[in-house]
């Protein structure tokens, strides 16, 4: 259940965050959509995990924005 409940709240934050990127850079865009995409691939690798969430939506923000240089 806990599952079901975390995936279904970054579906709808995803939703949520890319509606409002009408007045954002291409990318501060890109850094949002890798965000929400790397937290929803680590709360689905991790079975949830908190760690797992937020790690994975640091990695995909840093990826959707350009990498490290």
């Amino acid at each position: 259940m806990k599952s079901t409940l975390t995936r279904s709240a970054l579906v709808l934050l995803a939703i949520a965050s890319l509606s409002g990127c009408a007045g954002m850079t291409q990318r501060q865009q890109n850094a949002a959509i890798g965000a929400a995409v790397g937290g929803v691939a680590g709360s689905v690798l991790t079975n949830g995990s908190t760690a797992g969430t937020v790690g994975g939506a640091a990695i995909g923000g840093i990826i959707g924005n350009g990498g490290v240089k």
